[in-house]
């Protein structure tokens, strides 16, 4: 077995203790007065503050230009971002990343639904390789760094290796996920669904369309994919070694406390259920209150009920939202005759979460039934598992944030991520970062750069260690 030189020295760099700060100036960047502007973040950056260390060193100079740079491919005004599947500024989009991967020196395929694979191929390329990455599309109206940061960040954690002089053992594989958002097509984590092999799911996207009646086929093709079966996107269980994703936090708990890393333990997954009551309607003077069957009074009691059932769980790990309620016919003045509401429930222990949902299903029989309203529809839409990130991978997380000396706690995600599909394939582990006020979805979601730099460093020297196992 020949080891290099390199190779032999890699682990001597970790060992010193490297400043937090990795970055030049930024009381003139633009974009940080922007931001600072818009959402009222005071980033003060400590003049001539630069990263000493020759082994890690993150461009962030450049990655934040990049991050502005892919921001500018929006369907909507700066500072928010909207860049959905398959549009115009998707697509621009998806070239940029494409072609910062070719200038990492990174192998570049795609697949048949567009998820992007940028590979740096090891000295042992038969081995399992090690993944990395998230996704670039974005809501409506939201910010430029959920999952950016993931993608970006994995691309910038290559060059970070490559000039240390690092030489993988394992294969490093950099991956842009097509379509973590639902917004098109309200199908979450789309990509990576597929490359966890759901069959159901190809078969749904024969019959899939848009809100404009535009079919997935349809918008696929305009992209430039599709041009084969889609099950050939499907990964076999144990393609890849391990798979570790960089994401800021989403939530205030690291900026709070002001810890730097959050090392995830577990993805909570959410169960989403529709609901429809019907009822008589009937005009809201003329018909008594004894004689109503009123279908949004028994929408409203089932969205308590909802609250009720998820706090008398016993954890914290248990959350349900009603996010959609519609009444109908909509009018001030006519009971309502027909209701509508879907419901997220999650939580990590997938049997609590289902006893939830069977809790919930109970109340809506009672409440159509006390009511005298119709429960027309109760359907679970899905009701994934969660997934646990693997201990190996949290450990290796957790050496590395010793080594580069960044706080760091443990913590679960309450956030859909495609890590938690990517664990259907391979051990999994993420990584957080401070944002914001916990900002996301929004165009006031911002990461500072020096929180950005740390979670790079750590995002590196983690791929590193799982790379040489």
């Amino acid at each position: 077995m020949v080891i290099s030189l390199s190779t032999l020295l890699f682990p001597l760099f970790f060992v010193a203790s490297f400043p937090l700060i990795s970055s030049q100036k930024y009381e003139s960047d633009s974009t940080i007065k922007t931001m600072e502007e818009f959402s009222g973040y005071p980033f003060h950056q400590e003049p001539g503050f630069k990263d000493s260390s020759s082994a890690l060193s993150v461009d962030i100079e450049s990655l934040q230009r990049q991050i502005d740079e892919l921001a500018s491919f929006s369907d909507t005004p700066a500072p928010s971002v909207t860049r959905v599947l398959y549009s115009n500024k998707d697509v621009l989009a998806r070239r940029y990343i494409k072609n910062l991967m070719g200038i990492a020196g990174l192998s570049v395929k795609e697949d048949a639904v567009g998820n992007i694979f940028g590979r740096w191929e090891g000295s042992v390329p038969e081995l399992a390789a090690i993944s990395t990455g998230s996704h670039i599309d974005a809501i409506p109206y939201s910010g430029k760094y959920d999952g950016v940061v993931g993608v970006l960040g994995a691309i910038e954690a290559i060059n970070v290796l490559k000039r240390s002089g690092f030489k993988p053992k394992r294969s490093l594989e950099v991956i842009m996920f097509t379509s973590e958002e639902p917004t098109r097509f309200g199908i979450s984590c789309l990509g990576s669904r597929l490359l966890a092999g759901s069959e159901e799911l190809a078969k749904h996207l024969e019959t899939t369309v848009d809100n404009q009646n535009v079919s997935f086929s349809h918008a696929s093709r305009f992209a430039g994919y599709a041009h084969e079966d889609i099950s050939t996107v499907f990964l076999n269980k144990g393609h890849y070694h391990a798979f570790i994703e960089l994401h800021i936090e989403q939530g205030p708990i690291l900026e709070e406390e002001g810890t730097s890393i959050g090392v995830v333990t577990a993805i909570a997954a959410p169960a989403s259920i529709k609901v429809d009551f019907e009822g008589n309607g009937g005009h809201a003077g003329a018909v008594l209150m004894p004689m109503r069957n009123d279908a949004g009074l028994a929408a409203a009691e089932l969205s308590l009920a909802v609250e009720k059932h998820v706090l008398e769980s016993g954890s914290v790990d248990t959350v349900g939202t009603v996010g959609i309620l519609e009444l109908h016919p909509g009018a001030i003045n006519s009971i309502p005759s027909k209701s509508h509401i879907e419901i997220d429930t999650r939580d990590i222990d997938e049997k609590r979460r289902n006893k939830v949902i069977e809790k919930i299903h109970q109340s809506a029989l009672t409440i159509s039934r006390n009511r005298g309203v119709k429960l027309s529809e109760f359907k679970i839409i899905n009701q994934d598992p969660p997934a646990l990130s693997e201990d190996s991978i949290i450990k290796a997380t957790e050496t590395a944030c010793k080594e580069l000396n960044l706080s760091y706690k443990k913590m679960i995600s309450r956030a859909y991520h495609d890590s938690l599909f990517m664990a259907r394939i391979s051990p999994m582990g993420m990584i957080f970062i401070p944002c914001y006020k916990g900002y996301s979805h929004k165009p006031e979601e911002f990461a500072a750069p020096v929180d950005i730099a740390n979670g790079v460093r750590l995002l590196a020297l983690t791929l590193a260690k799982l790379s040489l196992t």
